[in-house]
Parts: C-alpha cells; sequence; structure tokens
C-alpha cells in the first residue's frame, strides 16, 4: 500500500498565517494567569459530599481475602470486573467512594449532560449487555442505567464495597498479597490490585477572592443540586424560575448546561474567559431499522473504524462521521500518531496547521451564522489551535446568547472573575447581583498512580511515588512496575492515549485480565517486571516520542496544557491507540507471558 498523504485544505497565505498566530499569542497572553493550576481550590464540604447516598449507612469493617480488588467504580473498573469474570475470575471486589456504580457518569448529574462521544462506539460492552442507546450521544441517566446493567450483568455488586474510600496500600512479600486499608477500617487481603481511578479526580474551585462571602445559593455541576433547581426527572427547572443564575466556566459541561439554565432563570450571566469552539451536535434517536440490520461483532467494528479514523487510517467508510472524525487530521496534538510519519517534520507541521486554520476559520463563521449581537459573536469566537482545548458539541449554545435574558460576560480582561461579594460577581467595573451561582470549572484531571491522595507502598514499605520520583515513572507498557507486584495501573499513564477513552480502558482491561488469568493457571504468585523490561520500554516510549510540548505551550491556558505550564515530556506511547493495542496482543501472544510470570 502507498504512503497517504498529508491532506491540503485551501491554503492560508504567509501574511495571514503571520497575522494569526499573532492574535492567538495575544489571546492566550490575555488569559494566563501567574498561579497556573494553583488558581483553584479543593473541594470541602457540600462540594465534595455525596448527595445521592445514604448519610445514615454503616457497615462493619471487613478483613477478608479476594483474589482482585479493584479501586474504583466507574466504568474502568466496571470493564476491569467484566473481563475478569469473563477470564473465569470468581472473587473480585470493586471499591467506590459513590453510593453506586457509574463514576463520572455517578457525579454529574445536571441537566442537558451527555456523552460528547458517539454512544454506540463509548458504551462499552452493548453486545453483552443486549443493549442498544435510545440516542446517538445518548444522556446521562441513560448512562448511569448502563453503568449498573454492566455490573448486574457480572455481578460486580458482589462483594462490592459502595460509599467506601480506599485510603492506602501496602504490600506484604511474605503473603504476596496487598493490604487495602479503607475509610470504613476495612483490612482486606488482596492478591491483585487494579486502580480504576479514572481521568477526572475531585471537582476543582475557583479561588476566586471573596467567594466565600457569598450568601446565594452555590454549587460544582458535578455536585448538582436539584432539591435547589427541581428537574431531578428530567424535567423542568422550576427551581430557577425568578432567579438570576451565574454559570461560571464554558467548558464542555458549560456548552451543555447553559441552554438548560438559560430557559429556566429570570436571567442567565455566562462567564467567560475562554470561549470553546462550538460545533454541530446533530444528536438524533437511534434508528430501529439500523439497530436490527447489526451484526455480532458490530461494536468493536465501529470503535476500530472511529480510531483508524482518528489515527489517520485509511478506511472505505466513515461509521461515526461526526465532529470527531471529520476533525480527525488535528488531533494528533494531543493522540499522537504514526499515520504522517514517513512524512518530513516541517512540511507535516505546515500541513497540520494549515488544516487547523481552516477548522477555526469554519467555527468561527458557525458563530457569526448563529449569534445576532455582532459584539457579542465575536466575544464567542475561539482564537487558539484547534486542539488547545477540549472541542464542544450543541445545536443550541450559540443561540442560547440570542435570548434577552442572557448575557455573556466576558473574563478574558480581567483573567477570570475578579472577585465575589454577599451578592455579586464583580468584573471591572460591574456587579452582577445574582441568587445562584453554578460553577461548571471541571475537575482535576489526574493519571492513576501519579496522584498523591493514595498512598501506596509496595516492597520494603516503599511509596511508589518516590520510588519514581529521580527518574520518572517506570512500567511495563504503563501496567505494571518493578518493586510494586501485582499492582496494575488502567489510565494514560505511559500508553496511548485515545479521543474514545472507554474503548482504550476496555483493550486495557482485556489485557490485565489476560494476565491474571494466566498467573492463576500457571499458579504463580507474583506478577512483576524485571527493571530491566521497564528501562526498556522507557527506552521504547522516549525513541519514539513526539514534540507536543511546543505546541500546547503556545496553547491557550485549559486543562490539556496544564493551564499554561505543559510537561517538558508526555509519557505516551507516540505510535497511538491502534498501534499500542496491537503491541498488546502480540506481546500476549508472541512470549510476554513467560517473561513476565516467573516461576518463583
Amino acid at each position: 500500500m502507498s504512503q497517504p498523504t498529508v491532506p491540503s485544505p485551501a491554503r492560508v497565505q504567509p501574511a495571514e498565517a503571520d497575522a494569526l498566530r499573532a492574535r492567538y499569542r495575544a489571546e492566550r497572553a490575555r488569559r494566563l494567569r501567574p498561579d497556573g493550576a494553583a488558581q483553584y481550590l479543593p473541594p470541602t464540604g457540600a462540594f465534595d459530599a455525596d448527595p445521592y447516598a445514604d448519610p445514615d449507612f454503616t457497615r462493619a469493617p471487613l478483613t477478608d481475602r479476594v483474589e482482585t480488588l479493584i479501586v474504583g467504580g466507574g466504568f474502568g473498573g466496571l470493564l476491569a470486573g467484566a473481563r475478569l469474570r469473563q477470564a473465569g475470575a470468581e472473587s473480585v471486589r470493586i471499591v467506590e467512594r459513590g453510593a453506586d456504580f457509574g463514576g463520572t457518569w455517578y457525579w454529574n448529574r445536571y441537566p442537558g449532560v451527555h456523552c460528547d462521544v458517539e454512544s454506540y462506539v463509548y458504551l462499552p460492552l452493548l453486545e453483552e449487555t443486549g443493549t442498544m442507546p435510545t440516542w446517538k450521544y445518548a444522556p446521562g441517566e441513560e448512562i448511569r442505567r448502563h453503568a449498573r446493567a454492566v455490573a448486574d450483568r457480572f455481578g460486580l455488586y458482589d462483594r462490592a464495597c459502595l460509599q467506601t474510600r480506599v485510603t492506602g496500600l501496602s504490600w506484604d512479600d511474605t503473603e504476596s498479597e496487598w493490604t487495602v486499608r479503607t475509610d470504613r477500617d476495612d483490612r482486606i487481603r488482596a492478591r491483585h490490585v487494579i486502580l480504576a481511578t479514572g481521568l477526572f479526580g475531585d471537582a476543582r474551585l475557583p479561588g476566586i477572592p471573596g467567594i466565600e462571602t457569598f450568601t446565594g445559593h452555590m454549587f460544582h455541576t458535578g455536585r448538582w443540586d436539584h432539591a435547589y433547581t427541581g428537574g431531578e426527572d428530567g424535567g423542568p427547572l422550576t427551581g430557577l424560575a425568578g432567579k438570576r443564575v451565574a454559570l461560571v466556566g464554558t467548558g464542555a459541561t458549560g456548552v451543555q448546561v447553559a441552554p438548560r439554565l438559560a430557559g429556566a432563570a429570570d436571567h442567565l450571566y455566562v462567564f467567560q474567559r475562554t470561549p470553546s469552539s462550538v460545533d454541530v451536535r446533530g444528536n438524533r434517536p437511534t434508528d430501529p431499522g439500523w439497530a436490527a440490520s447489526l451484526r455480532p461483532g458490530w461494536q468493536r467494528q465501529r470503535q476500530e473504524n472511529f480510531a483508524r479514523v482518528l489515527a489517520g487510517r485509511p478506511v472505505e467508510e466513515d461509521l461515526v462521521a461526526d465532529g470527531w472524525t471529520s476533525t480527525g487530521r488535528l488531533h494528533e496534538k494531543v493522540i499522537p500518531t504514526d499515520r504522517f510519519a514517513h512524512v518530513p517534520p516541517e512540511e507535516r507541521d505546515h500541513a497540520y496547521e494549515q488544516a487547523d486554520f481552516a477548522k477555526m476559520a469554519e467555527l468561527r463563521a458557525r458563530v457569526d451564522a448563529l449569534v445576532d449581537d455582532p459584539v457579542t459573536a465575536e466575544l464567542l469566537k475561539p482564537w487558539y489551535p484547534y486542539l488547545c482545548k477540549r472541542p464542544t458539541f450543541s445545536d443550541s449554545y450559540l443561540q442560547m446568547f440570542n435570548r434577552p435574558d442572557v448575557t455573556l460576560v466576558d473574563t478574558a480582561g480581567t483573567r477570570g472573575v475578579e472577585r465575589m461579594t454577599e451578592t455579586a460577581l464583580v468584573v471591572g467595573d460591574t456587579a452582577y447581583e445574582v441568587d445562584c451561582v453554578v460553577l461548571a470549572t471541571g475537575y482535576d484531571v489526574v493519571t492513576g498512580a501519579l496522584s498523591d491522595t493514595l498512598p501506596i507502598e509496595g516492597r520494603g514499605g516503599v511509596p511508589l511515588l518516590e520510588s519514581w520520583a529521580k527518574t520518572g515513572p517506570r512500567t511495563l507498557h504503563g501496567f505494571t512496575t518493578h518493586g510494586f507486584p501485582n499492582l496494575f495501573h488502567q489510565g494514560r499513564l505511559q500508553k496511548a492515549g485515545t479521543a474514545n477513552h472507554l474503548h482504550g480502558i476496555d483493550e486495557q482491561s482485556v489485557h490485565i485480565a489476560a494476565i491474571i488469568a494466566e498467573a492463576r493457571r500457571r499458579g504463580v504468585r507474583r506478577v512483576e517486571p524485571s527493571a530491566w523490561a521497564q528501562e526498556e520500554w522507557a527506552a521504547t516510549l522516549r525513541e519514539k516520542a513526539v514534540d507536543l510540548h511546543s505546541f500546547h505551550a503556545r496553547c491557550t491556558p485549559g486543562y490539556y496544557n496544564n493551564d499554561g505550564n505543559p510537561p517538558e515530556h508526555h509519557e505516551t506511547y507516540a505510535d497511538g491507540p491502534l498501534a499500542f493495542h496491537e503491541l498488546l496482543r502480540a506481546w500476549r501472544t508472541g512470549g510476554g507471558m513467560e517473561r513476565l510470570l516467573r516461576p518463583e
């Protein structure tokens, strides 16, 4: 097969390109804060409490044993549990701090919440559970129901510890097992532990001066207060009638929730520091005829097709055909791919920038076409490269600003809301009096074991983060670490990223389950890579590494670039997710198990 050519959109001439780059730099400078990620505060009190849990729940501490304990009951934990069950495991326990399964979808119940990636490729195990989403982009309640269906289908409620937070892991070298401590005084012994803690940790709260003095109602979208707003059943937000509401944040969550707030409040003020790129959503009900025509294996085929398009690999047909796949060429700055590795770097970067210029011009033109007031339209236009911020999709957000009861408050000149009083948010010389503040300020993005909130002590009592302090993370394929036997990491660490996060997590779960099942079959008590094997993997990552830092250092601040301070190096497998999945399958069938599962 001949090498692919790099697509060439309509060319932006050099003078225009220089002007765009200068505009991007200027807009970035207006928003860059010297405190970076430190501008956010950790959640406390009601911002960290579980509004859906039984406050009177109690149980006796556990001191039993399981073969595998999974930390986290989101879809990552559910996938790990399901794949373990399929591999023959019976003794599986999931420990989850929420009162039910679902993870991100358990916590986020704000009005208008939907998945951004197509339901048919995003929701896992559809064929295994006999489920078909009712919409191309499913609403949050349907996704929560699917999480519970997965747990039911694979018996994961059995032995589950809900409303329980893991507080520490310690390796017992004599017994070759982990002791898992929790906030309910459990001391559970587990042969294997899987960290399925997800990408999004605790809510981020803005450190606005005076925020603690506000006497109105305030909550984060990840802890939506339905008792105040109404609409818990998806109905109208009757509690906001007559209320002046402030929405702080215009990322993916803000774009979804704002239209629902606008339709309910007496007046909505949208406080925006950086406008999101807002493309067409085009959500629609699932066609029953199409669903009936599907054949076994359809979901895996569709997931692979989606991944191929985003990686720039050739396909006969784009099966998903949405905003993600139409911009597949642009995703390599977040999800590297080897597809254009043969193209000289200068030519590749030039073609990328040209495609990026064209897409962003299209999105700015969409703002002009949908927003009546030219001043408001100008404020809503994104002036930065496409993958500097997570793309968003909506068919009602931009149009919402044509309503007389919606006001856009641009805070770029002050790098955010300047301060709060007992009754108002202040930007410049204007105090915006409101009754309710909704914080759509996102989550602390973590990478599994790199979080310092879960102490992990391996052989000899050595803390995991301390063992990585000098050399950086050391793993085999991002899963296991020398000195920390039988501990498996899900997530992005030293693996390949993907836009369809759950597809990647499913591949990881299959891999972990296969290793644990083979260890059981062989009677091997310790799964641990050699120091040499993980150094070899670190060398592979360095060899294939691409420069993502220079791109993200030019970006407007956001969570993709650590609020303007991107890491110098990304611990990512730069050939992309498809190549990574192929590598794992080849390793499992090509003698990798023999090197990892050495008899004691």
